[in-house]
């Protein structure tokens, strides 16, 4: 494919393909890398065959392959790897260009890489991305901050891929430096607390007797009023859904959960 790309994406992981692929859908090319270069040609050869992406053979080449000033985002592991890339990256780019890190950072680390990249004239957004994977396909919400004068040139892109509610994107500027991942964090922070209470509700009806049907009627009231929400509507999916010899499913899954080492920082960051 000719031409120069709009944005470059490092990190082909299942949520760095779905970004991609929905930048692609909205009219923007983009150019794809990944420290494995055979997960760049298994994807140009698949998911991107005939779409506006771009493979790059390296570092160097993502940037040359890109319009200035240059866009570049990480989805890579939060961490050692976010600052290896932005070194990795740093020398290959002008004053003006843009390193967006849209991984589970800690909202320090942010800052810290917007003071650093500043100092060298470099742009720095850390945005929050909420949806997962689907939501990265078809529509994240986004929480974007950090160097304010990159906004007018990540503006369109964002706003263009976001969720859309009553017709306006659900992504805006939220403020300087750390800001996008520190929004990030107390939204996962409300999420796992939404989380932790209809864990209890589910427990607490179990207790008294009430069946998992009864649930998921009483799930789909509170659906549609005041609490609609996707949890309480991905709840009462769940309630209601059966195995293949008709026992609800529910039923044979193990009472645990793992995590990801985002609750802790949300936890430890509170005062």
């Amino acid at each position: 494919m000719s031409g120069k790309g709009d944005i470059g994406l490092i990190g082909l992981a299942v949520m760095g393909q779905n970004l991609i692929l929905n930048m692609a859908d909205h009219g923007f090319t983009v150019v794809a890398f990944n420290r494995s270069i055979e997960k760049v040609h298994a994807f140009l050869a698949n998911e991107a065959k005939g779409k506006s992406i771009i493979g790059a053979e390296s570092i160097q080449d993502l940037a040359s392959k890109l319009k200035t000033p240059r866009r570049v985002m990480l989805l890579v592991k939060a961490g050692d790897a976010v600052d290896n890339f932005i070194n990795q990256l740093v020398p290959h780019l002008e004053k003006g260009d843009i390193i967006i890190d849209g991984g589970n950072s800690e909202y320090q680390d942010s800052e810290r890489r917007s003071k650093d990249l500043a100092a060298k004239g470099i742009r720095f957004v850390g945005t929050g991305v909420s949806g997962g994977e689907e939501g990265a396909r078809y529509g994240p919400s986004l929480m974007p901050g950090g160097n304010k004068e990159a906004w007018p040139f990540i503006k369109d892109i964002f706003q263009g891929i976001a969720a859309k509610a009553d017709g306006q994107p659900c992504c805006e500027w939220v403020g300087n430096d750390g800001a996008g991942h520190f929004v990030k964090m107390v939204h996962n922070g409300i999420e796992y607390g939404d989380m932790q209470l209809i864990g209890e509700i589910y427990h607490l009806m179990s207790a008294i007797g009430i069946s998992q049907e009864e649930m998921a009627d009483t799930f789909t009231e509170w659906n549609k009023g005041e609490l609609d929400s996707f949890l309480i509507e991905i709840t009462r999916d769940i309630l209601k859904f059966k195995d293949t010899d008709g026992q609800y499913l529910l039923q044979k899954i193990r009472d645990s959960a793992g995590q990801k080492g985002y609750r802790k920082v949300d936890c430890n960051r509170r005062p």
